[in-house]
């Protein structure tokens, strides 16, 4: 006849409820307050218009770069442009002329 004597432990009932209950006090903190959480939506929000407002200035920027392109690459340089270029990449100015720099 097998007998089998099972030891009683005290805290042996409590292991699965607690590691349980830090299971959902983890994923309950980080829902609520984690990078992608519920708290940090106004951030993404502000983030969000900050993009918007960044992309809004790169596409003005390079429409303002391709339309300077389409005015060189078009055959028919405009004299002014041409002079600008010139003056720019040769780093040389009129003496009546000033120059001012960003």
């Amino acid at each position: 006849m097998r007998t089998q004597f099972r030891k009683q432990r005290r805290w042996g009932r409590w292991v699965i409820p607690l590691l349980s209950l830090g299971c959902f006090t983890y994923f309950g903190f980080h829902s609520w307050s984690g990078a992608y959480g519920l708290n940090s939506a106004e951030a993404l929000e502000v983030r969000r218009v900050e993009l918007t407002e960044q992309l809004a200035s790169l596409t003005e920027r390079r429409q303002r770069l391709e339309r300077q392109v389409l005015l060189l690459s078009d055959g028919a340089v405009e004299a002014d442009m041409l002079d600008e270029r010139a003056r720019f990449l040769l780093n040389v100015a009129r003496e009546d002329e000033v120059v001012y720099f960003n």
